[in-house]
């Protein structure tokens, strides 16, 4: 199944330093050798296995904005199922930004009238800290009125920190087909195990897929900071040539475990006892597996929770 997502915005905004850290496992220091991207750089995503993300990197040069919108407006908009528009938030050019915001949104919504539209205000880390928030609500006010009768979801991002991670997690869930099924299915295992949180982790990119949780905590951006956290991890597993297969964190106050699920995802679980046996949470994940393989496979989503027994 495949599904076009278009990465549009003015040259430097940070698009490809997004798509390489998302998809291509690069760490924030590494983007600055990354050089301008030249017309449209095409890459084939494959996201849980069976979804297919086919990522349209639009450069951003003048030249290349005008071309989209006036040249080939067909090709680029069509059959677009998302356009993600990343706005760099120190730009000088706010109107020119915005003026071709709203080129490609006119073409997006002639050709693709029903693809989802996200804004991403980027380089959120070079605002002082006190700034952010103000500066974020002022921008998504704009981009909401500029975007009608298009509906549009704003972001705040950096590469620095868990923002992006919960930006992209929250776009590419809008892209799997059975989501719903999959939120229902984990809030059902959590249930049934009585676990405080389950996070379902996309395996290549460690973005959040699925997440439940029965009780409110303080930090909202944890989800987006533990994906963060275990890509590195895993990454540096990966350069020392050891495989990232599971992990166990506990403390006075809770247990996480985090495990090889199905074949295309990790899967957190975080109990509140720490002094439940760790056996009895693995044999839980283990006996899961099997369900939530054949959800992933959209042949089998009929199947219902009553034929599958958790410990």
């Amino acid at each position: 199944m495949k599904k076009k997502v278009l990465l549009m915005g003015k040259s430097g905004s940070g698009k490809t330093s997004m798509r390489s850290i998302i998809f291509a496992n690069y760490v924030a220091r590494d983007t600055t050798r990354l050089g301008a991207t030249i017309d449209v750089e095409h890459s084939h995503v494959r996201f849980l296995g069976n979804l297919v993300l086919n990522l349209w990197d639009c450069g951003g040069q003048e030249s290349f904005m005008q071309q989209y919108c006036t040249q080939q407006p067909d090709n680029i908009f069509r059959n677009v199922e998302v356009l993600i528009y990343v706005f760099d938030v120190e730009s000088q050019e706010l109107e020119r930004d915005v003026h071709y915001y709203q080129s490609c949104l006119e073409a997006l919504l002639h050709n693709s009238p029903e693809a989802k539209i996200f804004c991403l205000v980027h380089k959120m880390d070079l605002l002082a800290e006190d700034q952010r928030d103000l500066v974020f609500k002022v921008r998504e006010g704009d981009l909401i009125g500029l975007s009608k009768p298009g509906n549009v979801t704003c972001f705040r991002t950096s590469i620095w920190d868990e923002t992006l991670y919960k930006a992209w997690s929250s776009i590419v869930t809008m892209l799997i087909p059975n989501v719903a099924a999959l939120e229902n299915s984990l809030t059902h295992f959590a249930n049934v195990i009585e676990a405080d949180e389950v996070l379902l982790f996309e395996k290549a990119t460690f973005l959040v897929i699925s997440h439940c949780q029965s009780k409110k905590n303080r930090d909202s951006h944890r989800f987006e900071k533990v994906s963060n956290i275990i890509k590195q991890f895993k990454l540096s597993c990966s350069k020392l040539g050891a495989k990232f297969q599971s992990m166990e964190v506990r403390n006075n106050a809770f247990a996480a475990f985090i495990d090889t699920f199905t074949s295309n995802t990790y899967v957190m679980v975080v109990m509140s006892d720490p002094t439940l046996p760790s056996e009895a949470t693995l044999v839980n994940i283990r006996n899961a597996r099997k369900y939530f393989e054949e959800l992933e496979n959209p042949n089998n989503i009929a199947m219902n929770h009553h034929n599958h027994k958790y410990h």
